[in-house]
């Protein structure tokens, strides 16, 4: 979680670099931010799960403090995209070409 919050111009130049193509690291970038996106909100749903009511009623269901601190901390976290562009500049992320691999072996 080290990604800033705050909205940042990046270069193209050095997103391009590892990969030679900008839309392939944009690619794994989108993919790596899925990623995160979805362990957050699986971590999140595991949370707030402690606080489901069975209870129907209006009149029995209250706030719960507890409940209201935990979304806002997920509220204030930076964006998994965000996320993942810092993993990707850092050279944290591997990934593979399965096109590329296929034609090595071919040949």
């Amino acid at each position: 979680m080290a990604a800033s919050a705050s909205i940042i111009t990046r270069d193209t130049d050095k997103i391009t670099e590892p990969t030679g193509n900008l839309y392939e690291s944009i690619a794994i970038i989108s993919k790596r931010a899925k990623q995160i996106a979805t362990d957050m909100k699986e971590e999140l749903n595991g949370k707030l799960s402690e606080f489901a009511s069975t209870v129907d009623n209006l009149e029995e269901i209250f706030e719960n403090r507890e409940q209201i601190e935990i979304s806002k901390f997920y509220e204030r976290m930076p964006k998994p995209s965000a996320m993942a562009l810092e993993e990707f500049a850092n050279g944290e992320i591997y990934w593979r070409m399965k096109d590329t691999e296929e034609a090595t072996e071919v040949k």
